[in-house]
């Protein structure tokens, strides 16, 4: 009996801190011992096998930014050499859609989509120093228009064309920036603050749902 309500307890502690049901926590947990081989913490090279992410252009930076420790709210800066399930956890709801929160208020909807956008902000930031800087943006950019798909002779043209899209967001963050202007000094980096209002229009809670309770791994 007694064990059985710690059980219980247990499982509502878990289903409250990350807002998943119990199916769903459940259905998370044989991914992630799926993905461990059955080891209780996961490392960056077990993501390695997931399918969906080596065909994504970004899926190294998706995988960094899993053992992120902002992200993890383990601390500012730097990564984890592991995470645990509850980490996982963590990390898998950033990427849960909006829509379960509607009816808690537009203050949580809006709490969650700024969660999301720090998610977004700490995968082009880096080197953890709270700013996006020029090469940083033009790092992301790049992997997302190169994607390791295209002949290498292209890649000197898609390396242009990142820097200048990168340069143009540098210059709408900067006209939006709460900053003093100083036109003697270059801007620095996009700020969170910053980064918030350049992507204000962004949709984020559609741009950010991806189907990790149907998780695949590679076989070998």
């Amino acid at each position: 009996m007694g064990a059985a309500q710690s059980k219980s307890k247990q499982q509502q502690d878990l289903q409250s801190r990350t807002d998943f049901s119990w199916d769903e926590i459940k259905h998370l947990h044989q991914r992630f011992r799926q993905l461990s081989g059955g080891r209780p913490t996961l490392r960056q090279d077990d993501f390695l096998h997931i399918a969906n992410l080596q065909l994504n252009p970004i899926g190294s930076e998706i995988t960094r930014a899993f053992f992120d420790k902002r992200n993890l709210r383990k601390g500012t800066g730097g990564l984890a050499d592991e995470i645990n399930f509850d980490d996982f956890l963590t990390i898998i709801g950033y990427f849960r859609p909006v829509d379960w929160a509607v009816g808690s208020g537009s203050e949580e909807v809006e709490r969650l989509r700024k969660e999301k956008m720090k998610f977004l902000f700490h995968m082009f930031d880096g080197d953890f120093d709270g700013l996006i800087t020029l090469d940083e943006y033009s790092n992301v950019v790049e992997e997302l228009l190169y994607g390791g798909r295209r002949a290498q002779k292209e890649k000197d043209s898609v390396r242009l064309i990142a820097r200048s899209i990168a340069q143009g967001a540098m210059r709408e963050a900067d006209a939006v920036s709460s900053r003093p202007k100083d036109a003697s000094k270059e801007y620095p980096g996009i700020s969170f603050e910053d980064f918030l209002k350049t992507w204000q229009g962004f949709d984020i809670a559609a741009n950010m749902q991806v189907s990790f309770l149907n998780l695949e791994t590679i076989n070998h």
